[in-house]
């Protein structure tokens, strides 16, 4: 339970920081182009490679402090970060064909995914409107 609490500390940390600096972010920037959620994407995915690598390679941060700081604020900041890191490490493995693929159906699922969310709050809303 000691660790699900430091799970849960980090993601709240990290859903904060990512709400405050990717608002701040786009609303600076003055674009309808999606920047401030780019740069929350590119700064979490440096910032999970940083922490691991670290925390792998040094008895400095022990398990429940790294489970917060990569699972908790890393995830909580964006879950895109894991997506970099997984294919990161298969391209250290070489292992090039399943990277692909990873990339690939991560990106066309998910997308594809959102679409069938768009579509099943349509019909949610529809069927609510005929009540």
């Amino acid at each position: 339970m000691r660790l699900i609490g430091y799970i849960g500390f980090g993601s709240a940390l990290g859903g904060i920081a990512r709400f405050l600096l990717s608002g701040a972010i786009q609303q600076r920037a003055g674009t309808p182009f999606p920047i401030g959620t780019l740069l929350i994407n590119l700064t979490g995915s440096l910032l999970l490679g940083f922490l691991l690598r670290y925390a792998i390679s040094t008895p400095d941060i022990g398990p429940d402090v790294r489970t917060m700081l990569t699972t908790g604020f890393c995830g909580g900041y964006t879950t895109f970060s894991t997506f970099s890191y997984e294919t990161a490490a298969l391209i250290e493995d070489g292992d090039y064909r399943r990277a692909v693929l990873y990339i690939l159906v991560s990106v066309v699922l998910a997308v594809a995914g959102t679409f069938g969310g768009f579509a099943a709050a349509r019909e949610v809303l529809a069927w609510r409107g005929r009540l």
